[in-house]
């Protein structure tokens, strides 16, 4: 299949002028050549912005973004009378190249877009759709991401203490069983003790319960099979909201894990957890 070039920019809400500070909200794209024109923008899921921006109005937002969606379905329709709609013979490419960047251009308000970019797809309706899932839904943040994100947090911690020598990734067990830890410090042939930062902060507690619970199997079963090493620590975080289903969870796995003998400190707790590593 073909591919086509288009042109894309993030669309960007930045309500503080003073702080500099923007949240990603939107997506709108253009292949001119082929035509195409189409944008995605945040709905009625804006609680991660809103939330950022504590002090602002939601209902600030929500007008902000209702008339940032009237503004580009009017530039649709005027792109609609040079051509775009196909109805036309001639597609006035270069106007439509000079709008885009019309629309794009920095201006000092509320909502900004980013420089355009360019990439070839094969369909453009579905690439919009991905770079929105990228740039707005963050959907690249896995929970094998962010746990990525705390252990590597962990490993800058040892090396600036200079500890980080001592630790090697590697699974802690034997061929009957074993699980894997990021931070494994061994004497000789025994393994002295296994750090591992654990991410407890999925959006629903289901799945706060399904990880959490993953590696209280772990534990389990290595202590029963006399493999669980005598230092255990796991680095937990960040907890969830208070008061929430989500906190209820992370509390009961915290305690379930405490209550196999290992050791559980919160991830912000880094002299405490320096402390454990270096001991």
């Amino acid at each position: 299949m073909t591919k086509t070039g288009c042109l894309y920019a993030i669309v960007r809400f930045a309500p503080f002028a003073e702080t500099g500070e923007f949240a990603n909200v939107g997506i709108v794209m253009m292949a001119p050549e082929q035509r195409y024109f189409g944008f995605k923008l945040m709905g009625a899921r804006h609680s991660r912005v809103t939330r950022f921006f504590d002090q602002l109005d939601a209902h600030v937002f929500r007008a902000t973004m209702k008339a940032v969606r009237e503004e580009l379905e009017r530039v649709a329709a005027l792109l609609r009378q040079h051509g775009f709609d196909k109805r036309y013979k001639k597609n006035d490419v270069d106007f439509a190249k000079r709008l885009f960047g019309e629309m794009i251009r920095p201006r000092e308000t509320v909502v900004t877009f980013s420089q355009a970019r360019v990439t070839l797809v094969e369909d453009a309706g579905a690439s919009l759709e991905e770079l929105y899932g990228h740039y707005v839904e963050r959907d690249f943040v896995t929970r094998q991401y962010q746990e990525g994100v705390l252990e590597r947090g962990v490993q800058q911690w040892f090396w600036r203490a200079g500890i980080a020598g001592r630790f090697t990734r590697m699974d802690v067990g034997n061929e009957d069983y074993h699980a894997p830890f990021p931070f494994v410090e061994k004497q000789g042939a025994v393994v002295i003790k296994a750090i591992k930062p654990l991410n407890l902060s999925q959006p629903q507690a289901s799945k706060i319960l399904d990880h959490g619970g993953q590696w209280l199997f772990r534990v389990n079963a290595l202590k029963k099979r006399g493999l669980l090493p005598c230092k255990v620590l796991f680095a937990v975080g960040p907890p969830p909201d208070e008061e929430t289903p989500q906190m209820r969870a992370f509390d009961e796995i915290v305690g379930s894990l405490q209550e196999t003998g290992v050791r559980v400190l919160p991830y912000a707790n880094k002299a405490e957890i320096l402390a454990f590593a270096a001991d």
